[in-house]
């Protein structure tokens, strides 16, 4: 007997000893880097040392639907099952989600919370499933599934405990994550327009350039000016004047390509990085955002219309300049060229002729 409880005993404390290890490890991932799926991977592969699951995943939970996307997830259908959105209360991992309660469920053919119809649409056979919510201040931010497979042992009232906080150090993980990104953003975000602000566009142009130079691609750079905005101001006051700034902003960032970058570069001027670029191209794009200005609804506090135009420059790399300060010279010559032209127009940057020689 004494043989037994001793084997007992050094079962649990060699089991502790792996808990503890697998804790330390996950300290050692939250503290070595920011990068999200990084630190989630860590975390997961403790989980599986650990529990030793058939198969399991890491769900996210979409801010916007509330939808459960699978983030992470080790399992033979793995491919195939991050195609697949849950539903808020859809599934076990739904339910989950929704009431932020873990479940553990010996045999999921007893219970109307789990989705079949996901096992036959993936041909994968699930017995048993222990799935623990991922919380940031009472917010349910996503889940953790283990599965088991027939020939497998049962999951224990126990492992609930420990997933349930390793959840936790996942959800640190993403809160860590999410305000380091945050930060960033404050950084590099001109707070009126949600555009980039100027100090970040210098970072951007050298960026984009060398990008440009190194796979012999085209770039090319668009300035504008609100035409007369110091009208606006005069007229309808800084606090309007600040408004339509940030509505203007916004209107860039929403007609402008992923792939581009726009900023605030000052007062009323902005800018915008289009890569792999014809100037024609760019041209063709600073012409659909004045008329997309020009149909724009801008109105004063008391709902007095507000005209908007702004005079576009359009430069390009490699034809027009080869360094970052030279393209931007250029995009700003092209932009007071239409202004010169009676404002709210585009042109392009046209190198001045050299003297003809006299004989």
């Amino acid at each position: 007997m004494n043989i037994e409880n001793n084997s007992t005993l050094l079962e649990q404390l060699e089991r502790r000893n792996d808990e503890l290890a697998s804790m330390v490890e996950i300290g050692k991932a939250l503290t070595s880097s920011l990068e999200i799926h990084e630190i989630l991977e860590s975390i997961m592969k403790q989980v599986e040392r650990l529990l030793k699951p058939k198969a399991w995943s890491l769900l996210l939970v979409d801010k916007k639907t509330g939808n459960l996307t699978f983030e992470i997830t080790v399992s033979p259908v793995a491919e195939k099952l991050k195609e697949i959105t849950l539903k808020p209360g859809e599934g076990v991992a739904g339910w989950v989600a929704l009431h932020g309660e873990p479940l553990l469920i010996p045999d999921v053919g007893k219970d109307q919370r789990f989705a079949l119809y996901i096992d036959q649409k993936l041909s994968f056979t699930t017995r048993s499933i222990v799935c623990v919510p991922m919380k940031i201040k009472e917010r349910v931010v996503g889940v953790i599934e283990l599965i088991n497979s027939f020939e497998d042992s049962d999951f224990a009232e126990s492992d609930i405990s420990l997933l349930m906080a390793i959840a936790d150090f996942a959800a640190i993980a993403l809160e860590n994550a999410g305000n380091y990104e945050r930060i960033n953003e404050l950084v590099v975000t001109d707070d009126l327009s949600g555009l980039y602000n100027s100090r970040h566009f210098g970072t951007l142009i050298e960026n984009e350039l060398s990008r440009a130079k190194r796979y012999n691609e085209e770039l090319s750079l668009v300035f504008l000016d609100l035409d007369r905005f110091k009208n606006v101001n005069d007229r309808h006051g800084h606090l309007v004047g600040s408004r339509m700034l940030s509505e203007f902003g916004r209107l860039i960032g929403r007609n402008i390509r992923s792939s581009d970058f726009a900023a605030r570069y000052g007062g009323d001027e902005f800018a915008i990085i289009l890569p792999h670029t014809t100037k024609e191209q760019a041209v063709k794009l600073s012409v659909k955002l004045l008329g997309i200005m020009q149909d724009t609804k801008f109105v004063s506090d008391d709902d007095i219309p507000i005209h908007l135009t702004a005079s576009f420059g359009v430069s390009n790399y490699p034809s027009d300049a080869s360094i970052g300060v030279e393209l931007i010279r250029a995009a700003d010559v092209a932009m007071y060229a239409a202004k010169d032209s009676g404002r709210a127009a585009v042109r392009g940057f046209v190198a001045a002729k050299p003297p003809a020689e006299s004989f």
